[in-house]
């Protein structure tokens, strides 16, 4: 057991002080925080670039009525103006060219022809316009063929706008505010975030036991070190590695969330300004937008968060991070331990990973019915459960369900260790052969 924990410690410090690990370790919140950070700052600054539209209605719907804004201006030309810009267009001081056919109530479509890609805040507000402007004059003909009084005022008082609040019930009867959306992100968020550790740190196992083997390393460390030992050691440290990694993450995306926090609930008029030009067509409804504000928005996400069984994730995600990852790496370091090369490995390695691949592929489905036979059977299957289970528990569910997933999984880690430790004890000093399923099978009858 000593040697055991000598390898163990040889591979959780040789990796740790990996400049790739350190690097990694430091980027990775940083770089998925920069995914949310950076667009948010990019909305945030005006866009103050000023454009001019020249607009050709050969419908003569929108004269006097299609307007742009602040800083794209829209000038109608006639037909003949219309086919010189469109010739040469470059040599005009128009930014693009607004085509809008006799046809548009039947066809729907408009042409904007420019000489670079148009941005999407150009054609969006273009869209907007021409539809309201549509809108409208279907409305008005109705009214005019209806000839009922105040029918406008009447069809305007019919829009509803819906927002449907969730609240949970809690153990003590009091009801908090839920969101179905962030439990359904955060399902997928952990499963997604096990799937990914268990696949990195297994092939991570497995690539260390072929790269000791091809290098006949392996050859003298069992001289001193049973090849059983020197399996666990290796699984044991590479998985303290994977924690180490997987706490930093979390103390750093910690301190990332609380500056984000504070960076939103300072700039949460500025925010919603961005808001507010990203989508001209809201403009009308800033006053009450503003009033919810970012970092009202950002408190509510916080308190909704509170509403999830925080303990029984952090917990579960330990658990079945480890679980998961014993399972998986145990079977991928039998596999590295039966090839000479990577190329060889291919055709073993499929079958292992083939239900992590469907797990992935089952967490849309299950988010939808998180509390279906499918869900149910997958997270009690201990290959699969260490990905779906996660994706159910933030929807809440029965303890004992919970229980039994660990405990098969417990059982099968057990089994699939006893089979690598025996096809490990075999392969790995095998040279020179090619390895298929039928040879695996009679080393796991063999009596060491």
């Amino acid at each position: 057991m000593n040697k055991a924990i000598l390898v163990l410690k040889r591979e959780y410090l040789t990796r740790v002080k990996k400049k790739s690990f350190i690097v990694t370790t430091l980027l990775m919140p940083v770089l998925m925080a920069a995914i949310f950070i950076i667009p948010t700052y990019l909305g945030m600054s005006d866009d103050k670039k000023e454009r001019t539209i020249a607009v050709y209605d050969e419908s003569s719907l929108f004269l006097d009525q299609l307007k742009g804004n602040e800083y794209t201006k829209l000038v109608f030309v006639p037909r003949e103006e219309y086919e010189q810009i469109k010739k040469k267009q470059k040599e005009t001081a128009y930014y693009a060219l607004l085509y809008i056919p006799a046809n548009i109530l039947v066809s729907n479509r408009a042409q904007l022809f420019s000489e670079k890609q148009v941005t999407f805040d150009v054609s969006n507000l273009l869209e907007n316009r021409i539809e309201d402007i549509i809108e409208r004059d279907k409305r008005n003909k109705v009214i005019e063929e209806t000839g009922v009084p105040d029918l406008e005022k009447k069809l305007a008082a019919t829009s509803t706008d819906i927002k449907l609040s969730t609240l949970k019930i809690e153990a003590e009867g009091k009801a908090k505010e839920s969101s179905s959306v962030l439990v359904g992100v955060m399902g997928y968020i952990m499963g997604f975030l096990i799937y990914m550790f268990m696949f990195m740190y297994g092939m991570m196992v497995m690539r260390g036991v072929m790269e000791e083997k091809s290098s006949r390393v392996v050859e003298v460390i069992i001289s001193s070190v049973k090849p059983v030992q020197l399996m666990f050691g290796k699984i044991i440290g590479i998985a303290l590695v994977g924690l180490t990694q997987i706490a930093l993450w979390i103390l750093l995306g910690f301190i990332i969330v609380t500056g984000l926090g504070m960076f939103l609930g300072v700039d949460a008029g500025q925010m919603q300004q961005a808001q507010n030009l990203m989508n001209p067509d809201m403009m009308g409804n800033a006053a009450q937008l503003a009033t919810s504000g970012s970092a009202n928005k950002y408190q509510e996400m916080m308190e909704m968060a509170g509403t999830l069984p925080v303990f029984t994730i952090l917990f579960s995600f330990v658990f079945y991070f480890l679980g998961g990852y014993l399972l998986y790496s145990s079977l991928l370091a039998a596999v590295g331990s039966a090839v000479d090369s990577e190329e060889d490995s291919q055709q073993l390695v499929f079958p292992v990973i083939l239900p992590l691949i469907l797990s992935i592929m089952l967490l849309f489905p299950i988010a939808k019915n998180p509390e279906g036979p499918l869900a149910f059977w997958t997270s009690m299957i201990p290959f699969t459960s260490p990905i779906i289970m996660l994706a159910r528990i933030p929807y809440g569910i029965p303890w004992w369900e919970l229980a039994l997933s660990m405990f098969l999984l417990v059982i099968t880690i057990i089994g699939a260790i006893w089979m690598a430790a025996k096809i490990y004890r075999t392969g790995i000093l095998m040279y020179g052969k090619k390895v298929n399923m039928k040879e695996i099978i009679k080393w796991l009858r063999y009596r060491n």
